[in-house]
């Protein structure tokens, strides 16, 4: 029989939700979803038919997980052997249709996406990935194992990034990419193989950037891409020549710390 708490939180009478997980006011949940005894709700969040949320997943404030979505089951990695690994999912996050998201592989770990996600149907993320805020990932596009996506970052549909591999801070990834190496901020990657396509300068523009910052990344992005010096020398020409506003450094210090290399 659903209680007065249930109708408070507006829990379906079909919803299997276990009586140790945590669910705040205004929460939500539809049909046949499925909640397991880690998971904790954040205020106004809604979860749609036959989701399953499990594991210790925590999700904040008026995120909206759409049918059929899989949070916080045990991840696809043969070295993973049990124990407390964690999700954490910001607010206000739209988890589209079929979107699994996996908890990190070693024990007290955790992967974590942002706030102001919007993650569009069949989306996939791997154990130990590091999302950032007003990330958008299109349909069937994937993130492989302890993948980095920084803030505003556009990954284009049917697209795979490799693991242990870095996304900059607003740039755009071009549908049907595979991403094996870092791509640095602020630029547009795209082709078969993947290459640099110039700044991105349409988001920029609808994100506010001002006209004197658009212009030092433009320069900072032909010297580090089209001048033909080392990584290392160009980084070195960019911060001697050119304004030391935040934008120019975020992008020397990235490309500074790649490991994997970056898309060129």
């Amino acid at each position: 029989m659903t209680t007065r708490e249930d109708l408070r939180r507006r829990i379906h009478p079909t919803a299997a939700v276990d009586p140790q997980a945590e669910l705040a006011e205004g929460v939500q949940v539809g049909p046949y979803a499925v909640i397991g005894a880690g998971v904790r709700l954040g205020a106004r969040t809604r979860v749609g038919p036959h989701a399953v949320l499990m594991g210790n997943l925590s999700m904040g404030e008026d995120n909206v997980v759409h049918p059929h979505a899989v949070l916080g089951d045990d991840p696809q990695d043969l070295k993973y052997r049990g124990g407390r690994t964690y999700v954490e999912i910001g607010d206000r996050n739209q988890i589209r249709e079929f979107v699994t998201i996996h908890p990190a592989t070693h024990e007290d770990a955790t992967t974590r996406v942002g706030s102001d996600c919007l993650l569009m149907a069949y989306t996939h993320l791997g154990h130990d990935c590091q999302i950032g805020s007003h990330v958008i990932m299109a349909n069937s596009s994937h993130l492989g194992g302890h993948v980095v996506v920084e803030d505003w970052a556009i990954i284009g549909g049917v697209s795979a990034v490799h693991q242990f591999t870095r996304v900059g801070r607003h740039s755009l990834v071009g549908m049907c990419s595979r991403v094996g190496k870092d791509v640095p901020p602020f630029v547009k990657v795209a082709g078969e193989p993947l290459r640099t396509a110039g700044l991105n300068s349409v988001g920029l523009i609808r994100r506010g950037f001002p006209l004197e910052t658009r212009l030092e990344l433009k320069r900072a992005y032909r010297i580090l891409f089209r001048s033909h010096l080392t990584v290392r020398e160009a980084v070195r020409r960019i911060r001697e020549e050119l304004h030391p506003l935040t934008e120019i450094e975020q992008l020397c210090a990235f490309v500074s710390s790649s490991q994997r290399g970056i898309v060129l």
